[in-house]
């Protein structure tokens, strides 16, 4: 199963998630759904969209995790 990791990303960065949604020039509802659910990916043009604003590789806000395991 591939999850989001935008919640490490965000709070490692010292950020709100006002602050992440409005730099990146995603909406609003998307910036919490992603911060909140971990199953939820980000469509390419919100992916496109986050990884020029911080300049980042779209593998650092995603992860891999098996089916059977709760939590990495």
């Amino acid at each position: 199963m591939i999850i989001n990791t935008l919640k490490e990303f965000i709070d490692s960065r010292g950020l709100t998630v006002y602050q992440f949604w409005k730099q990146a020039g995603i909406t609003q509802s998307a910036g919490y759904r992603l911060y909140h659910n971990r199953d939820v990916l980000p469509l390419k043009r919100v992916l496109d969209k986050i990884c020029t604003a911080y300049q980042i590789q779209p593998w650092e806000l995603l992860r891999w995790k098996p089916d059977n395991i709760s939590s990495l």
